[in-house]
Formats: structure tokens, sequence, C-alpha cells
């Protein structure tokens, strides 16, 4: 048995990109490629940020940053990080999350930002305001 005292600490998640509730009951279980994160942009605070964009890698179905310019399946937007997850110190470790895949986005409050492509990508699923 250990008696000794622990502090563990926990990251505040900013959820202001979040434009509604509806969606945010209806995420989706998916699995994070930490390797394609870059720690500067996307965990800066050891969390990766909510509201994160998000694509798939088409080998082996994990999801990482969106990236427009991607040739592993991260080019074709799918969704946004819907709450911060710890990131893990190891980068072969791959957390699970919760992705948003429908519903009303705050462009502006964007950890990162959604170009033209990407916004094309999630029409009809994901609406910009």
């Amino acid at each position: 048995m250990i008696l000794s005292q622990t502090t563990e600490q926990f990251g505040s998640d900013d959820q202001s990109w979040l434009g509604s509730a509806h969606g945010t009951d209806a995420t989706e279980t998916i699995a994070l490629d930490t390797s394609t994160f870059t720690p500067a942009t996307h965990y800066p605070d050891g969390y990766f940020k909510s509201g994160i964009p998000l694509g798939r890698i088409t080998t082996g179905g994990k999801y990482g940053p969106y990236d427009n310019a991607a040739t592993d399946g991260r080019q074709a937007l799918v969704g946004f990080l819907f709450a911060a997850v710890k990131a893990p110190t190891d980068n072969t470790i791959d957390p699970a999350a919760a992705m948003l895949t429908h519903g009303k986005v705050r462009e502006s409050r964007l950890p990162v930002a959604v170009d033209a492509a990407g916004k094309t990508d999630v029409a009809g699923s994901i609406r910009f305001v």
C-alpha cells in the first residue's frame, strides 16, 4: 500500500467551437494515431485539443489531423475531435477518442483552421457558422 500524496493535473476542455448540441449525442468512438500529430500544434499542454479536424488514415483505420496535402487518407476531412484527450508520452500509443461527425461548428473557434476542400468534404453533415 502506498500512502504518499500524489498530485494529478487535468486539462480544461474548450468546446466553444461547438455551434450547438446537435450531434453531440451521436459521436463515434475512434482511435487517434499519435504519431501523425504535431505536439506544439495539436497537444502543447499534454492534451489533444477538442475541435481538431480529423481525417481517417486508410491503412489501419485510425485517425489523424486533417491535412489536405496528405496522401494517407487524412486529406479527406471526416469530423472533429469532440473532447480533449490526454496525449500519451510515447507516440506509439494510440488513445481512444470521440469524433463529432454531424452538427454545427463555429469556424473561428477551431484550434486548427479548415480549408475550403475540407469544408466540401463534410458538406451536408457539418455546418460551419
